[in-house]
């Protein structure tokens, strides 16, 4: 009997401690953390070219490197945005810029305009040793509350058979911790205060959180931002299939519809133009007027197949590479050129 005792009083301090030490884990992660403020800038369709309107969105991000520069967030966060602005824990503003996207595995890194040397950058852990059931946490800024903590544990881990620049498939956590809008590109820890993923999104039918959320891992982040990443394009495209070409008298069986081109991007860089006219198709609705991307480099955009290429050949990418992309621009094809260190 006195074993028993004595046993479970062992369990009851070592849980006690485990509770006690978990506030602490928390306070240091929380501090690489960080709110990411985007504006974007888009034509409303209203059939004027030169007329945007100003949109203002939200995610999180976490510090990463040792440099004081990059923060890891969520593509889908950053993609189309003209600004970035940053905010720490400590209520310190920074701006930013985007520099490599993967939409595949919804990761991006963003640059501050200038290093913070007094914040301790966030540890990367090592995704591939996390269990399912594994205790993990998540810091971000859901519906704004910014620096908001929730809790659960690894429910499953899913792959996506899409392509990588080394063939290696798109890997998801799913998790029952709380994700809200706004968590999305926040850090999700283990139990060490690594990071082991990027929320990336919730399955809802609600609008709100069921139960359902979902982290890129961290190596797959690491493989494909830190290591390697595509250029940011800053363009959002809507893929034209055999039909559609036909209608936009595209000549081709593929093509990129491009809808918005995002400030100081390489699209925007090399005189890409955007959509300014609304059109509806079905329960379908985007912007024509904009240029038609048919190739980029020697890549044809004549199919699925073609448009899973471009990614693995955005990835693989050397700096200071030059792009040639040809469009169709009101019925001409126009070839626009731009090399990175422009």
């Amino acid at each position: 009997m006195r074993r028993t005792v004595t046993f479970l009083v062992a369990i009851l301090v070592s849980l006690a401690a485990s509770a006690q030490q978990f506030p602490d884990l928390v306070e240091q992660a929380n501090k690489s953390v960080v709110t990411v403020y985007v504006l974007e800038q888009k034509n409303p369709g209203y059939g004027d070219p030169f007329t945007k309107t100003s949109n203002e969105g939200l995610g999180s991000g976490v510090l990463v490197g040792e440099a004081g520069e990059w923060i890891l967030t969520a593509a889908h966060v950053v993609a189309n945005a003209s600004e970035i602005v940053v905010e720490f824990y400590d209520g310190r503003k920074v701006s930013a810029k985007t520099k490599r996207v993967s939409h595949t595995a919804d990761v991006a890194l963003i640059q501050l305009d200038r290093p913070v040397s007094d914040i301790p950058p966030a540890v990367i852990g090592n995704s591939d040793n996390v269990r399912i059931g594994e205790d993990i946490f998540i810091i971000g800024a859901p519906l704004g509350l910014a620096h908001s903590v929730s809790r659960g544990i690894i429910s499953g881990r899913h792959s996506e058979k899409k392509i990588t620049s080394d063939l290696k498939s798109m890997e998801f956590f799913q998790t029952d911790a709380a994700i809200n809008q706004g968590n999305s590109g926040g850090p999700m820890f283990n139990m060490k205060g690594e990071v082991v993923g990027v929320v990336s999104s919730i399955l809802s039918f609600s609008g709100g959180f069921e139960g359902l959320g979902f982290a890129a891992t961290s190596n797959i982040a690491k493989d494909m931002l830190l290591q390697r990443g595509s250029i940011w394009l800053g363009i959002d495209a809507l893929p034209l299939n055999f039909e559609l070409c036909k209608v936009f008298n595209v000549p081709q069986e593929g093509a990129l519809l491009v809808q918005s081109v995002a400030e100081k991007s390489a699209g925007h860089f090399m005189g890409m133009k955007g959509g300014y006219l609304l059109m509806s198709l079905g329960d379908y609705e985007f912007l024509v007027g904009g240029d038609i991307i048919l190739s980029l480099d020697d890549i044809v955009l004549d199919g699925q197949a073609k448009f899973e290429e471009l990614r693995t050949y955005l990835n693989s990418v050397e700096e200071r590479h030059q792009y040639v992309v040809k469009v169709l621009r009101a019925g001409e094809i126009i070839e626009l050129k731009w090399r990175m260190e422009d």
